[in-house]
């Protein structure tokens, strides 16, 4: 068994961890308002959430205010393996990505700060016993949580700038897979956490008429570290034993920096349109290595003292549309959609990044229940279309560390969110 083989999977170990993107069960989820309105925002100066969208539109919010909300996401994941035999299922799983922001600053002012906490991307994948990919992945759980203080300053009525630094303030992963022996069938499982890590979010946005905004932000580049993990052999059987020397694992992924353009139109003092493209540099990930030692020296797992698997992704595209209405004071009507290109190549699937190009559709409700008190709740449903990869496509590009097969995949994510201003 060649120790490439051994944890291909653990690309998830980071992935949970990167910025706005699209790839594997990554969700983009900047609040209940943005989500009802298939995402948009950078082109708007709406909420709280702009931080997130893009920092220079905090500026012009009209209020000081709290927003928090939090989404379940709802995976259903079906394989089949292109020898035939039995359709494999997901277990259900459910992930709760929250959100927290707060601004401040003088009602008459040009000045604002903020502070955001949020979870874009976490995912839980558990695979049903005996599936034909065990050997690469049973089981992952994988969590991230960033931090960002942000400013935003007017230079004029129409135009404002804002910056933020992202801090990847924590995350964890937990991953098992199944290892193959002459005689026997083991488990192995990798848990670890990822450093603290560092970007920048900056946007400038530009509203030269009641009717009409535009917004640009960009997200860095985060380099995301797990340092010190751990392997352990499950179930402990003397074949295993001998295999895996080394007890730590270490790992670096490049998180792609991302860039956004967005626009906004107010046909009336009811409707708000947006339209967003999310572009993300998914090329920058070209492989995924992990080192294992023990006792701080180099160790074998396997064969070698580590291991590399390939990526080679794509740079992504995504587009998104949405609106509000405001039928009255108290309530506001939501929808959305957008369709999410995959960075992931053919011959490239993993079983953790069962990944294709996403069409995805939203809706959402915002009511007011008293001036300065208010609630949204949001829907999101992305159909992950139908992904085929043959034995040919893997062979093709040397990746033969995955499993040959058909995945489809929807996930279903509802969500309610507060918000206060004064």
């Amino acid at each position: 068994m060649k120790v490439k083989t051994l944890l291909f999977a653990g690309g998830a170990v980071l992935m949970g961890a990167s910025s706005a993107s699209a790839g594997g069960f990554q969700v983009y989820l900047p609040s209940q308002q943005s989500i009802g309105m298939g995402g948009v925002g950078v082109g708007l100066s709406m909420e709280q959430a702009a931080q997130f969208l893009n920092p220079g539109a905090m500026a012009m919010l009209r209020q000081n205010g709290v927003q928090v909300g939090v989404s379940a996401t709802f995976a259903r994941l079906a394989f089949q393996p292109t020898t035939g035999g039995e359709q494999r299922k997901l277990q259900n799983t459910t992930v709760t990505p929250f959100n927290v922001y707060a601004s401040f600053g003088p009602k008459e002012g040009k000045f604002r700060a903020g502070i955001a906490v949020y979870t874009p991307y976490g995912s839980s994948l558990k695979y049903e016993n005996g599936w034909e990919g065990r050997f690469s992945l049973k089981e992952i759980a994988l969590r991230a949580v960033y931090l960002q203080p942000t400013v935003s300053y007017a230079i004029t009525d129409q135009l404002s700038v804002g910056a933020g630094l992202m801090i990847l303030a924590s995350g964890s992963v937990n991953l098992q897979r199944a290892v193959a022996l002459p005689s026997a069938e083991g488990s192995i499982e990798l848990d670890g956490k990822t450093k603290a890590g560092f970007g920048v979010n900056a946007g400038i946005f530009f509203k030269p008429s009641t009717k009409l905004s535009l917004g640009i932000s960009y997200r860095s580049k985060i380099d995301a570290k797990v340092e010190g993990g751990d392997v352990t052999i499950v179930n402990s059987i003397p074949a295993l034993q001998g295999r895996f020397v080394g007890n730590k694992f270490s790992a670096t992924l490049p998180l792609p920096a991302t860039v956004n353009i967005g626009i906004g139109l107010m046909p009336t003092d009811k409707l708000t349109i947006g339209a967003d493209v999310n572009f993300t540099q998914w090329s920058a990930y070209r492989s995924l290595r992990f080192d294992f030692s023990k006792d701080g020296a180099p160790a074998q797992v396997g064969l070698d003292t580590f291991s590399e698997s390939k990526r080679s992704y794509d740079d992504g595209l995504t587009f998104r549309l949405g609106g509000q209405y405001q039928l009255n004071d108290k309530l506001a009507l939501r929808v959305g959609g957008a369709y999410d290109i995959s960075p992931v190549k053919d011959g490239y699937v993993t079983p953790e990044t069962p990944d294709n190009d996403r069409i995805i559709g939203t809706a959402g409700v915002g009511y007011n229940i008293t001036e300065n008190f208010g609630v949204d709740a949001s829907f999101m449903f992305q159909a992950i279309l139908k992904r085929t990869q043959t034995e040919a496509d893997l062979l093709d590009n040397g990746t033969t560390d995955r499993v040959a097969g058909t995945y489809r995949t929807n996930i279903s994510i509802p969500g309610v969110g507060l918000r206060y201003s004064f």
